[in-house]
């Protein structure tokens, strides 16, 4: 092959190239369409979380952040016993080590983490990409609504246990 027919061939394609159009959305102006449920950045609903530390546990990148104290509360009926809970003083994301695997969110047991499509929180600064609770906590107005329950589908079994036992006559009671 010549250095002319190479060259030739080169102009050919750029020229191809510029009479076609071009795909690049420019971002800013033009959002992209994101899917209803896409996964963006992690929400803490921190009401919900019992500082069980399943998430940090199961983390691959270990890059949840979790601290605690233990908390004595008063007995809940006279003569009971005091109980001790957990009380959550930290819990910070690293959104710099993440890698957006998902695991926190399916393994909380009390619905304490969401997935917000919220994508836009780059830093100028890495050290900036470790979210406080506060900062999660700000990202629960993004999250969506869960989808509707479909209408067609069976019921749990709790429900229709919870449902027999409410429909059961009371024993002793008065007629």
């Amino acid at each position: 092959m010549s250095p002319v027919s190479g060259l030739a061939k080169g102009l050919a394609v750029t020229f191809r190239a510029m009479t076609r159009r071009a795909v690049t959305r420019q971002y800013p102006e033009a959002l992209p369409e994101l899917a209803p449920r896409s996964r963006g950045v992690i929400a803490l609903f921190e009401e919900n979380c019992t500082v069980c530390m399943l998430c940090a546990r199961e983390c691959p990148d270990w890059c949840i952040y979790i601290d605690s104290h233990k908390e004595t509360m008063p007995p809940a009926a006279p003569g009971g016993r005091e109980r001790s809970r957990n009380v959550l003083d930290r819990f910070a994301i690293d959104f710099a080590l993440c890698m957006y695997c998902g695991i926190c969110v399916e393994v909380c047991p009390f619905d304490a983490l969401f997935w917000s499509p919220e994508f836009e929180y780059a830093e100028t600064d890495i050290r900036e990409l470790t979210h406080e609770r506060d900062r999660l906590r700000e990202w629960m107005w993004t999250v969506p609504e869960p989808p509707p329950l479909d209408p067609a589908a069976e019921e749990s079994k709790e429900v229709v246990a919870a449902r027999r036992a409410a429909e059961r006559p009371t024993r002793g009671g008065t007629a």
